[in-house]
């Protein structure tokens, strides 16, 4: 079930979201961030922020926001993750998903994803097969823990038929 994140739902998958960010492999934020930082970053400055819950266990969670302002607020930007044990299940598909029918909804267009880590091949491979292009590439952008400098990927999809 994908439902509106709470605190509460946050703060139990804290522990996927800190080891995903200190892991330093597929976000480009703050390694260190605090909880409460981290919960203000994908929960509430976004639109909005949602959970993947089975079994009242918290799997995964996503974020929507517009991508930009004024002439540019008809794109939206989503960021996803999906706790280690439920990898693999199709989470992250039925949550993009969601997304896009959640931006539809919200009257946004299009969506882009600024920087989709190119070592992180299973994303890039799921993006694709949901539609999405690389329409871009920033050349050693993201300073991966095991690799070093890797490229990063801009990736859209226009949404409306």
């Amino acid at each position: 079930m994908i439902r509106e994140i709470t605190k509460s739902d946050f703060e139990s998958f804290w522990r996927t979201f800190s080891t995903v960010i200190q892991a330093q492999e597929t976000y480009a934020f703050e390694p260190n961030m605090t909880l409460e930082q981290a919960f203000n970053l994908w929960c509430e400055t976004p639109l909005k922020a949602y959970v993947f819950v089975e079994n009242n266990v918290v799997l995964g969670t996503y974020y929507i926001k517009p991508n930009a302002m004024g002439p540019s607020s008809h794109i939206c930007n989503c960021g996803y993750m999906v706790s280690n044990e439920a990898r693999g299940k199709g989470i992250a598909r039925l949550m993009c998903e969601h997304s896009q029918e959640k931006a539809i909804e919200f009257g946004f267009d299009a969506m882009q994803f600024n920087s989709v880590v190119s070592a992180n091949e299973v994303a890039v491979r799921l993006w694709e097969k949901l539609g999405f292009s690389i329409i871009g590439t920033i050349p050693k952008a993201y300073k991966h823990a095991q690799l070093g400098l890797v490229d990063s990927y801009i990736m859209y999809k226009w949404l409306r038929t």
